[in-house]
């Protein structure tokens, strides 16, 4: 079954053109200006949306990732409300939502339940960020019965063995982290990194979107050619914490546009 996932990366084909994944941390500064965030970022040329949502040890996270899960749980963030900003965007948008989460909130909300509410919201696939592929049946069989879409991670250091697995297991795209560590946005890019892509696109049947230390339109050029999408998250969440809420959704806009360039 097809969904706003794979038409997006279709129509992304069509028009030789690399997308742009904007990454939110859901609930900060709270759950109406994350909603008004994300249109906003929508309309600045992103053309997917990951909802960030917020845990307790976010260990793949670094610190401005980490302070915003942290100022989102303790305003009460929970994943209903997560999804509440789901069903709220889809209202008024068909932009694919794609949930960024680790396992225990899924776990305490039951895979089966879970994978259903996501897709009642308007959900079109899950990361889970520390669940390994091997020990994803029960979730993927769950997603799968929702028409979900999964999605699963690949380092550098990933083998050959493990690209295969990955791309098996991945049905919405694999999220190639571009370097041994945690988010962040970085002046520069790893020097190896693409090299590395030309090599890990070559061996993969599924979408590739390339994160982890993207902040400026330089990044994006460069990779533009070895991915079809990449990923910023933490330039973006420290837009939106970097100031009032009022105007949190126009400085999360202004970074996109900025990496996307005038033509995006």
């Amino acid at each position: 079954m097809r969904n706003r996932i794979s038409t997006t990366f279709d129509k992304l084909r069509r028009e030789k053109r690399c997308g742009l994944v904007a990454y939110v941390t859901c609930g900060d500064p709270d759950v109406e200006t994350t909603i008004d965030v994300i249109l906003a970022l929508e309309g600045a040329g992103a053309d997917f949306i990951e909802l960030g949502v917020p845990f307790s040890d976010p260990i793949a996270d670094g610190p401005v990732i980490q302070a915003a899960s942290f100022r989102a749980l303790q305003r009460g963030t929970t994943m209903a409300d997560v999804l509440a900003i789901a069903k709220s965007i889809r209202t008024r948008s068909e932009i694919p939502l794609v949930l960024f989460s680790y396992l225990n909130p899924i776990l305490q909300f039951g895979f089966e339940k879970f994978a259903q509410a996501a897709a009642e919201s308007g959900c079109d696939g899950v990361l889970v960020t520390d669940l390994p592929p091997e020990f994803s049946k029960d979730l993927r069989s769950a997603m799968k019965r929702s028409h979900l879409r999964t999605v699963f991670l690949l380092s550098p250091t990933s083998s050959g063995d493990r690209i295969k697995l990955v791309d098996k297991m991945s049905d919405g795209f694999v999220y190639y982290v571009s370097t041994t560590g945690v988010t962040g946005a970085r002046k520069d890019l790893d020097p190896a990194l693409i090299g590395r892509l030309s090599e890990v696109r070559s061996q993969l049947t599924t979408p590739l979107a390339v994160g982890f230390g993207i902040s400026t339109h330089e990044h994006y050029a460069v990779l533009s050619d070895y991915c079809d999408a990449v990923v910023v998250g933490s330039a973006i969440v420290k837009a939106v914490g970097d100031g009032d809420r009022n105007g949190a959704a126009e400085r999360a806009a202004d970074v996109v546009r900025g990496i996307v360039g005038p033509s995006g």
